[in-house]
C-alpha cells in the first residue's frame, strides 16, 4: 500500500511537533524514521492510525485520506505496534492477539477456526507461542512487546506502523523481529532509535530534526558524518558489513576539532 504525507503539520494543542512533512512511501517499502528524542517520530506515526489529527496537510492510504476513511477500513489495512498499547486489562497473550482479528469481523461475528489459526501462527512467528496462556502482568517488557507485534501481524495488514518495535527486546529478538517484518512484503513505517538496526533492515531512512525532514533515502546517503553530527550530535559513519555487505553504522562520541569532547 502506498502511504503519502502531504504537508503534514501536527502536534499537541499549539505545540507543533511535526512541521510540513511531505513524503511518499511506495508499496512494500520499509521506511525507518529516525531522530533524537523529541524530533517528532511518534507524532508523525500517530497521524497515520488516527490517534492524532494533523493541524494541516493530509495522510493518504493509497488515494484515500485516512481521516475521512471509515475507521473499520483503516483498522483492516493498518496494523499498529504503538507505545503503551496494553491498557488496563490483564489479557492473556492469546486474548490480546485475538484483538487483531476483530476489524475483519462483523458486529455479531465470532472468531472462526481460520481466525484462530491466524492468531496461533502470529504468535509462532514472533516466538511467543509459549506466552499464549500467560497474562500480560506476568510478562517481561520484551515478552509483552513480542505479543503486541503478534497482534499487529494477526491483522494481516497492508501497512505496518511500528513505534520503537525493538524496545525492551534482547539482541536475538531485535534481529528476529526486524528480519520478520522486512520479509513480509508489506509497507512498513517504523520509528527506530538504533541507527544500526535501521540501516540494516530499512530500505529508506527518514531522519527528522525538530519535526522536519533533514534527509531521506538509503542509509549510505542519509547517515553521513555531517548529518550524524548535525542531527544526533555524534561522530560516525556507515560501512558495509564484512559478512553480508549490508550497511552498518559505527558511532563515536562527538569531538571538537582539537580532539576534546564537545560541550
Amino acid at each position: 500500500m502506498k502511504l503519502v504525507f502531504d504537508g503534514v503539520t501536527a502536534g499537541y494543542t499549539a505545540l507543533l511537533a511535526v512541521r510540513d512533512v511531505t513524503l511518499t512511501i511506495a508499496p512494500g517499502e520499509f521506511v525507518a524514521v529516525v531522530g533524537p528524542n523529541g524530533s517528532g517520530k511518534s507524532t508523525l506515526l500517530k497521524t497515520i492510525y488516527r490517534t492524532l489529527r494533523p493541524h494541516a496537510g493530509a495522510v493518504l492510504l493509497g488515494d484515500e485520506d485516512v481521516w475521512t476513511a471509515r475507521h473499520r477500513d483503516v483498522a483492516r489495512r493498518v496494523g499498529v505496534l504503538g507505545q503503551d498499547q496494553v491498557g488496563g486489562f490483564d489479557f492473556t497473550g492469546r486474548e490480546l492477539v485475538r484483538l487483531g482479528r476483530y476489524p475483519h469481523l462483523g458486529a455479531f461475528d465470532r472468531l472462526s477456526t481460520a481466525d484462530e489459526q491466524v492468531v496461533t501462527r502470529s504468535l509462532e512467528r514472533v516466538g511467543a507461542l509459549g506466552l499464549a496462556d500467560r497474562t500480560l502482568s506476568t510478562l517481561s517488557g520484551g515478552e509483552r512487546q513480542r505479543v503486541l507485534l503478534a497482534r499487529a501481524l494477526a491483522q494481516e495488514p497492508e501497512l505496518l506502523v511500528l513505534d520503537e518495535p525493538t524496545n525492551h527486546l534482547d539482541p536475538e529478538h531485535q534481529i528476529s523481529a526486524l528480519s520478520l517484518v522486512a520479509s513480509l512484503g508489506v509497507t512498513v513505517v517504523a520509528a527506530l532509535h538504533t541507527l544500526d538496526l535501521a540501516a540494516r533492515y530499512a530500505s529508506t531512512i527518514v531522519a527528522l530534526k525538530a519535526g522536519t525532514i533533514a534527509a531521506a533515502g538509503p542509509a549510505e546517503e542519509v547517515l553521513t558524518p555531517e548529518l550524524l553530527r548535525d542531527v544526533f550530535a555524534v561522530d560516525g559513519s556507515v560501512i558495509p558489513d564484512p559478512v553480508d555487505g549490508r550497511p552498518r553504522v559505527l558511532l563515536r562520541e562527538l569531538r571538537s576539532r582539537t580532539g576534546r569532547c564537545a560541550t
